[in-house]
């Protein structure tokens, strides 16, 4: 059935930034696929209602996303073409009706035999049948128009405010430092280092058990993750915030309404085998999923604002892969607190107010865990296609030197609530599109690198900040008497059974292991170097230095956790890593 013409776009109020082509991009960067379009066309959810008209070529341009000012020209055209099709749809189906009514006005006052020869009615049957072919043809230019169109829109920013500064992430306004800088007498360690000498991180040797930047929280360090997510939501409680499960596997309709491409070329979204499960993608953050629990509702003005925070595990692909690929800044899965808003724009500053509120319960978060941290107000190229404006909190990180990205907080405006059709009901029913906010309250990892960086000892016991205390049951972390585990595998020397028949040990490990023959991994003999230097590897792949192509059996490359150590190829999206990388699973050769 065909949808009503009063379900269609208004002219698009407003959209949001996004990674992609330049600025001039042509028109024809709108081609592709729309989730969201396509979930519209089966009937499972309401049109999108946009408008374009409020969105100016400035603000295309200076966002970092997929269409630029020539393509925004090209949508409005589009629109403006698609509303007078549309008027002449209406012109016509008013016309046939009366063609319709005449019809049976005349069959109504003659008799069967009389009808079939008054001189009108074929006059009448003649214009109905030209009316009808005309509103064919219309018809097809319409769901052309409106498909292109919406193809063009959905991938459009949202405005900007006017205080947001222009440019790139160096182009940040610091609004804010809070708390002081750590000083240490000692060289601080990073949290990778400290965690494995505590035993309470384990990243190494998972490439063959869970793959790139995975990594296990033990003892003390699954109590930390418990604690920071029981802090966090105990603090929201009491303000009032209602709680909330989501599902981690959403539509791609669902993403693409909260300004999320899953379909972009790299995409952060993990995306589930469409020849499967059609159309499912796994959540990089509950915002997703809560934005998922409002579509298609309307929430009653009294009512507003809605808070609602939600724990949940989140999932994003980092195809950055020479970026930070040891430790827990950048991983594939994380648990996150997220804060979500809905609230009504009757004043139009409401949006506003409760993103200020977002960014003082961050703050008021950060400031009782003892951080030291910095408050930004980010860029037009930092905002990302649905935020109108955005807050950033970096925490110093000694470990890594520098500031790193905690946490956000943005205001999306009617962005989100346009394509996913989220309203709130005034004073006689009156629908009216919501505003949504959204902000971290608690990214695990990276608290958890904050934390122990900002909170070493010389001995590289950790202390448990005092808000915590009560939820880990410790004050201080200390080194286990020793580990737990000790590594049996065979892909390092020491590695497989216990040897028996009593040959020599060194270090408590056999000999034999412990010096490696030809070929056996590690550095190698003398006679490996000279046997692979001055090789040369097929164009795209690598040679590891050492190690001979295949050797040792099962030593498998730590990025792609497919490829033999020696010379391979790993698949997409890992193409041709830096040979500086160290093997996640002996930490000696190269990658």
């Amino acid at each position: 059935m065909r949808p009503a013409r009063d379900e269609a776009p208004q002219a698009p109020q407003g959209a949001a930034p996004g990674p992609g082509p330049s600025p001039g991009a042509a028109p024809g960067a709108a081609a592709g696929r729309s989730r969201l379009y396509e979930h519209v066309r089966e009937g499972l959810s309401a049109r999108p209602q946009l408008d374009v008209t409020a969105l100016s070529e400035r603000d295309v341009e200076r966002r970092r996303g997929p269409l630029g000012g020539a393509a925004l020209r090209e949508i409005v055209r589009t629109w403006s073409r698609l509303g007078k099709v549309r008027d002449g749809i209406a012109r016509l189906e008013a016309e046939k009706g009366r063609v319709a009514q005449g019809v049976r006005e005349i069959m109504a006052s003659h008799d069967k035999a009389a009808a079939k020869t008054h001189p009108e009615l074929a006059a009448l049957r003649e214009r109905g049948r030209s009316l009808r072919g005309q509103l064919r043809a219309l018809e097809a230019e319409e769901s052309d128009l409106e498909q292109r169109f919406y193809l063009g829109a959905l991938q459009l920013p949202n405005r900007t405010h006017p205080a947001v500064p222009v440019g790139d992430q160096s182009q940040a306004r610091l609004l804010e430092v809070v708390g002081e800088k750590p000083v240490f007498d000692f060289k601080p360690k990073g949290h990778l280092e400290l965690g494995e000498g505590l035993d309470i991180i384990r990243q190494r040797r998972l490439s063959h058990v869970s793959g790139h930047r995975s990594y296990y929280l033990c003892g003390a360090g699954a109590l930390l993750q418990h604690a920071l997510v029981t802090f966090t939501l105990q603090k929201l409680l009491s303000k009032g915030f209602l709680p909330m499960t989501v599902p981690d596997l959403l539509r791609g309709a669902v993403f693409e309404g909260c300004g999320v491409q899953p379909s972009a070329t790299p995409s952060q979204v993990y995306t589930i085998d469409p020849a499967r499960f059609e159309d499912l993608c796994l959540a990089g953050t509950s915002e997703v999923g809560i934005a998922g629990y409002f579509m298609d509702h309307a929430v009653q003005l009294q009512d507003l604002p809605v808070r609602v925070v939600c724990s949940s595990t989140c999932y994003r692909t980092e195809t950055d892969t020479g970026r930070e690929p040891w430790g827990l800044y950048r991983v594939h899965q994380f648990t996150k607190v997220e804060m979500f808003g809905v609230t009504a724009a009757e004043r139009g500053t409401e949006s506003e107010e409760l993103l200020d509120e977002f960014l003082g319960l961050q703050k008021e978060i950060f400031s009782e865990l003892g951080l030291h941290y910095r408050v930004l107000d980010m860029p037009t190229e930092e905002l990302g296609l649905p935020a109108y404006r955005k807050f950033d909190i970096e925490a110093w990180m000694p470990g890594r030197g520098k500031f790193g990205e905690i946490s956000s907080a943005s205001n999306c405006t009617d962005y989100q609530s346009r394509r996913l059709n989220i309203m709130y009901s005034g004073e006689g029913g009156r629908l009216s599109h919501a505003h949504t906010v959204n902000g971290t309250a608690c990214a695990v990892s990276r608290m958890l690198i904050a934390l122990l960086e900002c909170n070493q000892l010389p001995d590289g016991r950790v202390r448990v900040p005092p808000v915590l205390q009560p939820l880990v049951g410790q004050e201080v972390l200390a080194r286990p008497p020793a580990p737990l585990l000790r590594y049996i595998g065979p892909n390092q020397p020491g590695g497989g059974p216990p040897k028996t028949g009593g040959g020599a040990l060194r270090g408590g490990v056999p000999v034999e292991e412990a010096e490696p023959k030809q070929g056996a991994g590690g550095a190698g003999t003398s006679r490996d170097r000279r046997a692979t230097r001055g090789t040369r590897a097929p164009p795209g792949m690598r040679r590891i230095p050492g190690i001979k192509p295949g050797n040792p059996p099962g030593h498998r490359c730590g990025l792609c956790s497919r490829g033999a150590l020696g010379t391979h190829r790993c698949p997409p999206p890992i193409v041709s890593p830096p040979l500086s990388q160290a093997c996640p699973l002996c930490s000696e050769c190269s990658l």
